[in-house]
């Protein structure tokens, strides 16, 4: 009677237990399709989302008369059509290598200024007691909503009687104005997040308010600030109304500089193609060298 019910135990016990490896097995096929499928989906639209630049670094590679002739995908079946004749072209125009060189006077003062002011401010709004805080930060956020636009003409005749319309200092105030806000906005929820024991542990070390910045704030402020420098960089290289607006024939960046070069030029794809190309290649250089920190920065704060 006993053996008959251990082994009745013994078949009822090891049943659920096959259940339940049929169903992890199960779960874990669903799980790998499902994984895969969106791995794929991702490969899929990533692709796409390359086809553009990879048509025009393929574009700028082939001759003037094979693009009027066809289009860029030719090259895969004609690979001798592959040249750097019109990078040679492009490095003869000074125009557009003057444009280039003017583009990074103008990007790399505006990002690395609305960097390290942004960064003050934004401590100083989280963790500095001084009259007025809240509403100065409110009236900070509030900039946000101002569209560029509306301060064109203003701050063209006020750079007009300043005399710098026209220069690039002119471009990097503009850009530094209308990118600190955001910036401070940014760096202040950030940095508000850090613990308070740890900024009042520095301070009985007999830290001040400006070493607690530079070696406690900002080593841990790494990821923000590579998402607000790419953000910044970004903006600044893709812009074209301000710069169009700002800037004379002596201080434009690249993309004025190409639209320049379409309107008195319209044939002029040797020098247009690899130019663009270019001015695109540099961005993606930039985000994909600090996707890293872009992505750390941008998730700062939403787990905790």
């Amino acid at each position: 009677m006993s053996a008959d019910t251990g082994r009745v135990g013994t078949a009822g016990g090891s049943a659920p237990a096959a259940v339940t490896a049929q169903q992890s097995l199960g779960a874990r096929l669903g799980g790998w399709v499902s994984g895969s499928a969106v791995r794929v989906f991702l490969i899929v639209v990533g692709l796409f989302w390359l086809v553009p630049t990879v048509g025009l670094l393929l574009a700028s590679l082939r001759s003037p008369r094979d693009m009027a002739a066809d289009g860029w995908w030719q090259v895969f079946t004609e690979p001798s059509q592959l040249t750097f004749g019109a990078y040679e072209t492009l490095l003869e125009n000074e125009d557009i290598t003057g444009s280039l060189l003017n583009t990074a006077y103008i990007t790399v003062p505006a990002t690395v200024l609305v960097v390290v002011i942004g960064s003050l401010a934004g401590y100083a709004f989280a963790w500095m007691e001084f009259p007025g805080r809240d509403w100065w930060f409110l009236a900070v956020v509030g900039l946000l909503v101002v569209p560029v636009q509306v301060a064109l003409i203003p701050i063209a005749e006020l750079f007009g009687a300043l005399g710098i319309f026209g220069s690039v200092t002119g471009v990097v105030l503009f850009h530094v104005g209308f990118g600190l806000p955001f910036a401070v906005f940014l760096l202040r929820n950030f940095f508000a997040e850090i613990p308070r024991e740890l900024l009042e542990a520095a301070r009985l070390d007999g830290a001040g308010e400006l070493r607690l910045f530079v070696r406690v704030v900002m080593p841990l402020a790494g990821p923000a600030i590579a998402a607000l420098g790419i953000f910044q960089f970004l903006w600044v290289w893709n812009d074209m109304l301000v710069a169009l607006i700002f800037t004379d024939s002596g201080s434009q960046p690249i993309t004025v500089a190409l639209q320049t070069q379409v309107r008195q030029f319209g044939n002029n794809v040797d020098v247009l193609a690899p130019g663009a190309f270019i001015s695109m290649v540099v961005p993606l250089v930039v985000f994909f060298a600090f996707q890293r920190q872009f992505v750390s920065g941008v998730m700062a704060g939403a787990v905790k």
